[in-house]
């Protein structure tokens, strides 16, 4: 099977590699938002020290998680 080649002469991401990609993008913007979110309610419930950065780090990890999971979905769907 030819594998097919960019504009310059590269080869294109095969689907497996779209979907990994596409789960690492959605993990890092995730973890970008759950660090804001997690940070504001942690402070609010009246956290420090350990038990924040413990809580912070849990939003980060869940919501790194579920948007990275919906976004290497979406790429799947494109392929």
């Amino acid at each position: 099977m030819p594998v097919s080649v960019g504009p310059y002469g590269q080869a294109q991401p095969n689907c497996f590699d779209r979907v990994k990609m596409g789960f690492m993008m959605g993990f890092a913007v995730g973890m970008a938002a759950g660090a804001m979110f997690g940070t504001f309610s942690c402070l609010r419930l009246g956290m420090r020290g350990r038990e924040l950065m413990g809580g912070v780090g849990k939003t980060m990890m869940q919501s790194g998680g579920t948007f990275g999971t919906f976004m290497a979905i979406g790429m799947g769907i494109r392929c």
